[in-house]
């Protein structure tokens, strides 16, 4: 028998490349679209760097160009289209049809998701241990990919790993989510400072008109609606600074943090309007070029948002542990 070559996979730079184009020549991607690395590592679930590769490479190609905002925008060169900021998840891209996902995704793409959110939703219970040969066994895959899962989560700062070489669910503690918070009160002022003369104004009124349309609604937002609103003025606001570095240490603090507040959603909490009522005071200040008291006001906001999510952790403590934690998962 003549053995069988296992499939070559592409580069995900590539793949990514191709999603991008089927989208583009499908018209789900309209001319003066505007593309972002972050939404699309989020959509395509993979690195920015992979994103950054692919969106030059069809930057090369003539299918998008560069523009005056952060991104690029989908277009020929010489395209004078007005730039549109639509939500990439709104619009329902094919992200499957360019290439065969089985092929395309390393073995720990496909089980990393889950794992994060099985390990989100144990958070707020105290710790846990993780025995790699039983999370091997629950996804049927090796300890090798399960350690590049584990590698991953240790990188955001969901899990660590003990002196004894032992996998231990971080958890949450008012002390971790006062870290975090402090961390992101330096980094994120600093970089709204930074970012000011880069930040699109325009989107930015789009923004803020969606969060008065939250607020009208009531005090308790929908927990998308809350993601949703809080990561675009992030995006726009924050990570608009020219800062590269700046902008990594801020996206890996604030993962690690939404992985927390995902864990309190899903215990059936709402997001507090109140947040949303910052935000969106901070972003008309930048709107009218007061950049030193939006930062002051950043400042304030992130503040009270600590206060409230350690509120909230108070809240949950007094609950039994639910039923659906993952049988991989421990208690210590």
């Amino acid at each position: 028998m003549i053995p069988t070559k296992a499939p070559v996979r592409a580069p995900l730079f590539l793949t990514a490349a191709d999603t991008i184009r089927v989208n583009i020549a499908s018209g789900r991607l309209d001319r003066g679209q505007v593309l972002l690395e972050g939404p699309l590592a989020e959509l395509l679930k993979i690195s920015r760097s992979s994103v950054k590769r692919a969106l030059g490479l069809l930057e090369e190609e003539g299918a998008i160009r560069r523009f005056d905002g952060r991104g690029y925008v989908v277009g020929p060169p010489d395209d004078d289209t007005a730039p549109i900021r639509n939500d990439l998840k709104s619009i329902h891209l094919v992200v499957d049809e360019a290439h065969d996902e089985t092929l395309n995704r390393p073995n720990w793409r496909r089980i990393h998701d889950q794992v994060e959110a099985d390990v989100s939703a144990c958070l707020v219970f105290g710790q846990f241990r993780i025995v790699e040969s039983d999370l091997a066994a629950h996804f049927d895959v090796s300890r090798t990919v399960i350690r590049d899962v584990l590698g991953r989560l240790q990188e955001r700062g969901l899990v660590t790993k003990s002196s004894t070489s032992r996998w231990l669910v971080a958890p949450l503690t008012a002390q971790s989510i006062k870290n975090k918070f402090e961390l992101r009160i330096i980094l994120e002022v600093a970089a709204l400072r930074s970012a000011a003369p880069f930040i699109d104004r325009i989107a930015l009124e789009r923004i803020c008109r969606s969060m008065a349309e939250a607020e009208a609604k009531g005090r308790l937002v929908q927990p998308d609606t809350w993601f949703s609103l809080v990561n675009e003025f992030v995006d726009l606001a924050i990570l608009s600074t020219p800062n590269e570095d700046l902008r990594q240490l801020i996206s890996a603090n604030m993962k690690t943090l939404q992985a927390s507040q995902n864990a309190l959603f899903g215990l059936g909490l709402f997001g507090d309007a109140l947040a949303i009522r910052e935000i969106r005071m901070i972003g008309e200040l930048i709107i009218v070029g007061s950049t030193a008291s939006a930062a002051e006001m950043l400042e304030s906001h992130l503040s009270k948002s600590r206060d409230r999510t350690i509120a909230q952790l108070k809240l949950v403590a007094v609950l039994p542990q639910p039923g659906h934690i993952a049988p991989y998962l421990i208690p210590i």
